[in-house]
């Protein structure tokens, strides 16, 4: 046979066309007869051989009618014992060498006409398979993509889809998600180290692997659309494995999110993933137990940010999804509007916290991200954005503002082409709340400096929106002709650090000068000078604006001064008594309106006065530094100008001194005048504020002007003692249930600094008698503490303060850290120790004061300004013999608040040491304050940290002071610390014995073992730490109840494996081990305290729940080992059979006493206390008690959750072939009980007196029924 094979083929030259096709005939035949069987295996061989070897002289048709022999054969399957196929590969390496083939009706390549065989080769779809060969038929392709090249990779995957409708749809979407997942791992690690030196792995391209990921996605997607059940599965799959989520997946979830029936569940579930992914992360950066026990995995926020990222690589069919999330997550997380409209206020540097606020974050992120990245969606993003600012009227829109404004930042002339969209904005202006108006134009101010349309569209607005009939409508347009004045410097002004800081926040770097010419610029800014001189007869409100908004015009455009001042000096003429030698010298009652009944505020007069004030000083200040460079051209210009800074001079200390003569009568605010409700006394309280901010304003005028001359300070110690005498009456006045807080002050920041620093710091000889004045006076350096207090508040609260410079971050830090440098020394020098005794209440006040600012200021520099902590700290600067050697220097910021804190432990432990007489409640716990918060900047893996808890522990252990407010603080940082250094379990179970110890047991005939691990447990503050326990037992659950659950999810996926049965026969799962240990310990403490003899009412009640939500997680555990052991027989781990021992030798019996316990009414004191108690007191408290026990549910909840956990112990003593029921006891707690000492002693009382059966019966059921039930 083979010889004559040989023979046909000598004879059949391939170059003849007859020779060609004679050799395609033998070809034709001997394929099926080498497949029929009928020849020795030996010749089959060798006729395959020969023509293995004669295969590359075929011309290209025949090895194409060849190789779709072979294709054909397979499909239909004839092929039989398979030994031609050998031959096959051959065929297509030959016919892939062919340059040119006719197919159809063109022509096409050797290579592409054997990747379309190989195409309909894989669409098995015609061939009939059973599950079991397809599953091997799916699991051998998949197999096969390692070893493909990227290129041949979406064909092959839409064949797969296509096979996936016969089944194995799972197999086939996870195997695809998992290649790519695999995929973008390599590429990432490559382009982490540079080229792999691994010769075996070829370096992937990242463009190439974009560009197949998105073909594949088009493909799944197509899929998903013609096949519901794939779509099914596919939502399936992915909600099953929640923490396997990749880039790739994540844009397969947003593809497919774009088929309408699977958008709402998909976005539902990517939010929710997202809300759980940073709740994970919040709680394992809570707790070094779950640090310890699991790894940090890679966050699925980042993972999103870098689906955006390459999203660039012609992924349109995943912007809009990604569109859509951003705007999801902003909607549903964003900030919330509080009571009466009101928001907790989030300034620029606020960061985000808590999960809800790093979602919304992450919707912020994505959306800018889009925004630069692609072009098609920028419209759609400014336009949402514009439109939820109009819309959503009725809650904040900052985060929406903070995205505007960083879209405006990173790509401002993209946004130009968007501009008409901008401008349709401004027309809502007027009715839209202030603070999105100050929010938007703030957010599109760069904007307005290279676009003259949006500058004159806005100004159009404005005009308007001043004679609006809103009174928000005219403040908006006060807001936006302020910003302009601001941001449109006039030729010539001075360029102040802040002007130039503020204009080159943005990317936008065009001078305004290029475009418009001085004088027009000019012009322009006078135009709006004078619109906003017509607010100067509106509402206090927008006369208000206008004050607080020169300042900073003026600052920033220098050359408006004079403008400003006449019109400043206008306004104060109106109000000012121009007569000498009357007083008052200020018309109060031209700043009262009237309408029917009500009295208003019409003119804020101290605001006015404060504002001419500071624009002056800042004016001269000015002059002063202008004029040495200047030379003698400057007189003209002193001459013009000169008239209203004489005039506003003459008027200031016109007012200064007539008001140090005036009296409280001469305003009608003596002691006698009324301050209530009616319309007299409303009129009095504005009278009494207006005149108090007028003394400030002047305070802090001749404190400034006075160049430390005495006489002058004597003076405005004189102000201040009017300002004090009208601050006491008000507070006197002002009724029993109203506030008694005082008006805010109106002293700026920078003053309270520089004020603060020379009452407290300046050491220097020529200044001191002058300063004397003032440091004698302790009521003045309280106000002084009191008022840089208030302002400091401001900034936490709100970010920033009022007055001059407020705004300025910059500036605000700078007076930050000089007041902080202040108090710190003050605190340290002149602690309340070393005051004299007769003096000791004021000035430990003052004292005090400082400590309190302190903590504001820590926590203020924490929430505010996260990055410059270590700046603010290098700003204290302390006493230099506990500088020199310890001093902070350019250390670390953890370095340098272990140094602060150390001073404050100093402080309390001298407070501490002084004995219980001496002992100041509010400064310590201000000083564990102040140290808890210093604590957060500590690095829990450095050895200061370490420090700082065993410190903390040692002070707990043998404080014994009977404070209750401070042993609560200092056991709130002892627990904040320890658990970022470990689990606390062992902590709270001797602070549970040490409750026990105290409190006693529920048994009084027991006598408990006196021990005490923490001295700062004692009678008194037993109860208070028993609720601080429980809310750290109850953090411990939470943390328990993730682990199991966690474990719960991996079950399915990873415990199916045989491999796993031997793993877990060995050995325990560390992480089920360290729960069971951590369950066992708590278990143990419960112990303690379900035995202690609590107080009734919250004590009870909070120990109930907690034992029930034990119980509940006790069972989840059950039901976890119960599927565990579903699949492994009998592997249950002996720790596990402890624990459920301890649960029910040990915690369930007590548990059942206690609830006796708590029934039985005897709750708060012994039967000695309440025999001593009135007849009617205690009746009134049988009364309550019965009502709590009516009304609580916890003593059911908890027998409830106990015969659950019991019930699941049943189903897993089954399963796992170990009777765990044997260590349970049959309760009793809800048998009918008659116990015969209660009745003997209740008929022995009825015949001692009938009259007072009712008030002894219940004292005498008690005690023997508690005998009864303590075994």
């Amino acid at each position: 046979m083979v010889s004559q094979s040989v023979c046909v083929l000598s004879g059949s030259p391939p170059s003849a066309p007859e020779g060609a096709s004679r050799r395609l005939l033998l070809y034709q035949h001997c394929i099926p007869l080498c497949e029929s069987g009928d020849l020795q295996t030996e010749v089959a061989s060798d006729i395959i051989g020969l023509l293995m070897l004669e295969t590359h002289n075929l011309p290209g048709p025949s090895l194409a009618q060849l190789a779709s022999l072979f294709v054909d054969a397979i499909k239909l399957g004839k092929m039989g014992s398979g030994k031609s196929l050998e031959l096959f590969p051959t065929v297509l390496t030959a016919l892939a060498a062919t340059e040119a083939l006719s197919y159809g009706k063109g022509e096409l390549s050797g290579e592409e006409y054997k990747k379309q065989l190989i195409n309909s080769l894989c669409s098995s779809r015609d061939v009939p398979l059973a599950p079991e060969e397809l599953q091997f038929l799916v699991e051998k392709v998949l197999r096969m993509f390692l070893k493909l090249d990227l290129q041949e990779i979406p064909p092959l995957v839409y064949q797969l889809l296509l096979l996936a409708a016969k089944g194995c749809k799972k197999q086939v979407l996870e195997g695809i998600i998992s290649y790519f997942k695999e995929q973008d791992l390599r590429q990432k690690e490559e382009q982490k180290d540079g080229e792999s030196m691994d010769v075996e792995v070829q370096s992937i391209p990242q463009d190439q692997l974009r560009h197949v990921e998105g073909t594949a996605i088009l493909h799944i997607v197509f899929a998903v659309r013609l096949d519901q059940e794939l779509g099914r599965e596919f939502l399936k799959s992915v909600k099953g494995s929640q923490g396997e989520l990749c880039p790739f997946s994540i844009a397969l979830l947003l593809s497919v999110a774009r088929i309408q029936r699977y958008e709402e569940q998909l976005f539902d579930f990517l939010k929710g993933a997202i809300t759980k992914g940073f709740k994970d992360e919040h709680l394992q950066q809570g707790s070094k137990f779950l640090q310890d026990l699991l790894p940090q995995r890679c966050s699925l926020a980042q993972m999103i940010l870098d689906t955006v990222k390459n999203s660039v690589f012609g992924w349109d069919h995943v912007t809009q999804g990604l569109v859509q999330l951003g705007f999801i997550l902003m909607d549903a997380f964003g900030p919330k509007a509080g009571p009466f409209g009101k928001t907790a206020t989030e300034g620029a540097n606020a960061t985000a916290k808590t999960p809800t606020q790093q979602a919304c974050r992450l919707g912020g992120h994505i959306l800018l991200e889009g925004f630069k990245m692609h072009e098609p969606i920028r419209g759609e993003i400014l336009e949402q954005v514009l439109n939820r600012l109009v819309t959503k009227t009725a809650s904040p829109v900052t985060h929406f503002i903070d995205l505007l404004s960083d879209i405006v930042v990173s790509a401002p002339m993209i946004l130009l082409e968007s501009s008409s969209k901008v401008t349709e904005t401004f027309d809502h202006l007027s009715y839209l709340p202030l603070a999105t108006v100050q929010g938007l134009l703030k957010a599109v101010q760069p904007l307005l400096k290279v676009s003259m349309s949006m500058k004159d569209a806005l100004i159009l607005v404005l005009r308007k929106a001043m004679f609006s009939s809103q009174l928000d409508g005219r403040k908006s347009a006060v807001t936006g002709f302020l910003l302009l004045l601001k941001n449109f410097r006039v030729l010539g002004s001075m360029a102040s650090s802040q002007a130039s800081q503020a204009i080159s926040s943005s990317q936008v770097q065009v001078d305004v000068h290029s475009r418009y010419n001085s004088a027009a610029n000019e012009a322009f800014c006078l135009e709006i000078l004078s619109s906003l001189r017509r607010c100067l007869g509106q509402q206090a409100d927008v006369r208000l604006m206008l004050y607080e908004g020169f300042h900073d015009v003026l600052r920033r455009n220098s050359q408006l001064a004079s403008s400003i001042m006449q019109t400043l000096l206008s306004q104060m003429r109106r109000y000012y008594e121009p007569e000498q030698d009357l007083l008052p010298p200020v018309k109060l009652e031209l700043c009262i309106g009237a309408q029917g009944d009500q009295v208003f505020l019409q003119e804020p007069l101290a605001h006015l006065l404060s504002c001419t004030v500071h624009c002056l000083l800042w004016y001269q200040g000015m002059r002063r530094s202008a004029r040495p460079n200047a030379g003698g051209s400057d007189d003209d210009d002193d001459e013009e100008e000169g008239g209203f800074q004489d005039e506003l001079q003459s008027i200031l200390e016109s007012i200064t001194r007539r008001m140090i003569k005036c009296e409280l009568e001469d305003f009608e605010l003596d002691k006698s005048a009324e301050f209530s409700l009616s319309s007299v006394g409303v009129k009095n309280s504005i009278y009494a504020v207006l005149v108090m901010g007028v003394y400030e304003v002047l305070i802090e005028y001749n404190f400034t002007k006075a160049n430390y001359s005495k006489s002058i300070f004597e003076e405005l110690l004189e102000l201040f003692s009017r300002y004090n005498k009208l601050s006491e009456i008000l507070k006197e006045k002002s009724g029993k249930g109203k506030s008694s807080k005082s008006p805010r002050s109106l002293l700026s920041m920078g003053f309270v600094s520089t004020l603060l620093t020379a009452l407290f710091r300046d050491s220097a000889q020529s200044r001191e008698e002058a300063l004397l004045v003032l440091r004698s006076s302790g009521d003045f350096l309280r106000y002084a503490v009191s008022v840089a207090l208030q302002k400091i508040t401001q900034l936490e609260e709100t970010g920033h303060t009022d007055g001059p410079d407020g705004q300025n971050t910059d500036k605000t830090f700078h007076h930050l850290c000089d007041i902080t440098s202040v108090l710190m020394w003050r605190y340290t020098n002149i602690p309340c120790a070393v005051e004299d005794a007769g003096k000791k209440e004021k000035r430990c006040s003052v004292s005090l004061l400082c400590l309190e600012g302190l903590l504001r200021i820590f926590s203020t520099g924490q929430q505010r300004y996260p990055a410059r902590v270590a700046q603010l700290l290098s700003a204290i600067d302390l006493s230099v013999e506990e500088g020199s050697d310890h001093g902070p220097g350019n250390a670390s910021v953890t370095e340098k608040t272990a140094f602060y804190i150390r001073q404050f432990q100093r402080a309390l432990f001298t407070q501490l040491n002084g004995g219980e007489e001496d002992f100041n409640s509010k400064e310590a716990q201000l000083l564990v304050n102040i140290l808890s918060v210093l604590s957060r900047q500590l690095e829990p893996s450095s050895q200061q940290f370490v420090q700082m808890i065993t410190w903390t522990v040692k002070i707990c252990k043998e404080t014994s002071f009977e404070d209750i407010a401070f042993s609560k603080g200092l056991l709130s940082l002892l627990f904040s610390l320890h658990v970022l250094y470990k689990s606390p379990v062992s902590l709270l179970w001797e602070l549970c014995q040490d409750i026990h110890s105290q409190l006693g047991d529920i048994d009084q005939d027991l006598e408990v073992e006196k021990q005490s691990h923490f001295a700062i447990v004692n009678m008194k503050t037993a109860s208070p730490t028993t609720l601080l326990v429980l809310s750290q037992v109850g953090k411990v659950l939470d943390e328990v109840d993730w682990l199991i659950t966690k474990k719960k999810g991996q079950l399915v996926p990873d415990r199916l494996s045989s491999g796993d049965a031997t793993q877990a026969a060995g050995q325990q799962d560390p992480v089920e081990k360290a729960l069971t240990l951590q369950l066992g310990t708590l278990l143990t403490a419960l112990n303690e305290l379900v035995q202690t003899a609590l107080p009734s009412g919250v004590c009870t009640n909070t120990l109930l729940g907690e034992l029930s939500r034990t119980y509940t997680i006790l069972t989840t555990l059950v039901k976890y080992y119960i599927q565990l052991c579903s699949g492994q027989q009998g592997l249950l781990p002996a720790r596990v059979e402890k624990l459920v021992k301890l649960s029910g030798s040990h915690l369930t019996p007590q548990c059942y006493s206690f609830i006796t316990y708590v029934q039985s009414g005897e709750l708060a004191g012994g039967g000695a206390d309440d025999k001593k108690k009135k007849k009617k007191e205690g009746e009134a408290t049988a009364t309550a008690s019965a009502k709590l026990l009516r009304e609580t549910k916890a003593i059911p909840n908890l027998i409830y959750s106990i015969e659950q956990y019991e019930k699941y112990l049943i189903t897993l003593s089954k399963k796992s072939k170990v009777n765990l029921m044997q260590y349970m006891k049959l309760s009793t707690s809800r048998d009918f009980r008659i116990n015969a000492a209660t009745l003997e002693a209740a008929l022995q009382e009825h015949d001692n007196s009938q009259q007072t059966i009712a008030s002894q019966e219940p004292e005498q059921s008690q005690e023997p029924k508690k005998k009864r039930k303590k075994q």
